[in-house]
């Protein structure tokens, strides 16, 4: 404690970040536990031999009963639900229900051969992210299994505070007057260069996701592929007042991290 009570605000407030992401570090190495609920044995199976190939741990169940008295203490990160299990022509819809009720935030994909307007708007109207038509694609199952994840953890994550400008090493940037400036050379960035610049700075040190800064953009439909040369297009911008500019780094796959050191 009396290490602690030495600290100024500012140096807390940077060791309290660094613990922060070391617990999210470590939280990423931890496998996701996808749910499946499926009464076809073979369907099953090879839903759950895809999903484990992409390094996903599964449970499965075989209907409403057994998913949720398996699930009555541990929380999947998704589930994939049949509609029809066994002799309950609705048990899917209810079990979708009950595990929402239970875990409000779950991703729930409906993975059906009942694929009428009425089911799927009934589906998605219960809470279900996705719902998708039997027979399927397994890599295109995974695929969105992986998606969904990703949007999942990027709403978890804290929203950043906005709303005052701030310097960090070289860079201030000032949220209201919408100006940057690096070793008090202005920086001149588009609308949509800003909020990304401003999300990714807003937790130094720390990567952002792509779907993080895709929604920082604003825009209706943005690629990954776009954010890259929104980036691209950034980092020009500051090597233009200075060649050494390397506080931008990419995260391979997940997305970029403002490096203040």
């Amino acid at each position: 404690m009396s290490n602690l009570a030495a600290l100024s605000e500012s140096e807390f407030c940077y060791a309290f970040a660094g613990l922060i992401r070391h617990i999210n570090q470590q939280l990423l190495k931890m496998p996701h536990t996808i749910a499946i609920v499926e009464d076809e044995i073979d369907q099953r199976k090879n839903y759950r031999n895809a999903i484990e190939k992409k390094g996903y741990d599964v449970i499965e169940f075989t209907d409403r009963r057994s998913a949720l008295e398996g699930l009555e203490t541990k929380k999947p990160d998704l589930a994939v639900l049949d509609i029809i299990l066994g002799d309950d022509e609705d048990g899917g819809f209810d079990l979708c229900a009950d595990l929402l009720t239970r875990f409000p935030k779950l991703p729930i994909i409906f993975l059906t051969e009942r694929i009428n307007e009425n089911d799927k708007i009934n589906g998605l109207r219960l809470g279900a992210w996705d719902y998708l038509p039997k027979p399927i694609s397994l890599d295109y199952l995974v695929a969105r299994i992986s998606s969904l994840i990703r949007i999942h953890e990027a709403r978890l994550e804290p929203e950043p505070d906005l709303s005052q400008s701030k310097t960090i090493g070289k860079l201030t940037i000032d949220n209201e007057s919408l100006l940057v400036s690096w070793d008090d050379e202005q920086i001149n960035l588009s609308g949509t260069e800003f909020r990304m610049l401003a999300r990714l700075v807003a937790t130094p040190g720390s990567a952002v996701s792509y779907e993080n800064l895709k929604e920082a953009t604003m825009h209706n439909v943005v690629t990954t592929n776009t954010i890259n040369t929104h980036m691209r297009n950034i980092r020009k911008k500051f090597e233009s007042v200075d060649p050494q500019f390397a506080a931008i780094k990419s995260e391979y796959g997940l997305g970029y991290r403002w490096s203040s050191g």
